[in-house]
């Protein structure tokens, strides 16, 4: 289903080990409990959270979704691998979702976050208990930001 080639970081295996090794770093705690053989990016994609991520671009472009994520935003892993993650959000949410992603920048993570986003059909959907994080290598090198949410609710009109 998934790409091996995650754009710039390399196969998804080696994604979904920054996902959540740097989620672990940064936050203190695991974002899922593996055992020592278990495939992270198998894990992932079997997650009951949301959990998505994007570049490091001028204007950052998805680079990962797990099924979730896709079936939240209603696209094809194609589709959302070359989404700018701006459009995840309303044109009137965008200024403040980027001001919230410059505020993970400098902090490292945010929890507890909630927002308005919007799928590729306009259904629009209010995101709950989401942790933002920076995705850092080992060596300090950034790659991007993630998010995870447990919940979401669909907005009616």
């Amino acid at each position: 289903m998934f790409l091996e080639e995650i754009r710039g970081i390399g196969t998804r295996e080696r994604h979904a080990r920054l996902l959540l090794d740097s989620y672990d770093r940064l936050i203190g705690k695991p974002l899922l409990s593996l055992a020592p053989d278990q495939n992270a990016a198998e894990a992932l994609e079997r997650t009951h959270l949301v959990v998505l991520s994007h570049d490091t671009a001028p204007d950052p472009v998805l680079n990962y979704g797990n099924p979730r994520a896709l079936e939240l935003w209603e696209m094809s892993w194609e589709s959302f691998t070359s989404t700018p993650s701006r459009l995840t959000a309303e044109p009137l949410e965008r200024e403040a979702r980027e001001q919230f992603l410059q505020q993970v920048h400098t902090r490292g993570f945010v929890d507890d976050y909630t927002g308005i986003r919007i799928a590729k059909s306009g259904r629009r959907f209010y995101i709950q208990q989401a942790t933002v994080w920076n995705l850092i290598d080992e060596q300090g090198r950034r790659w991007g930001q993630a998010a995870a949410f447990p919940e979401y609710t669909y907005l009616t009109e």
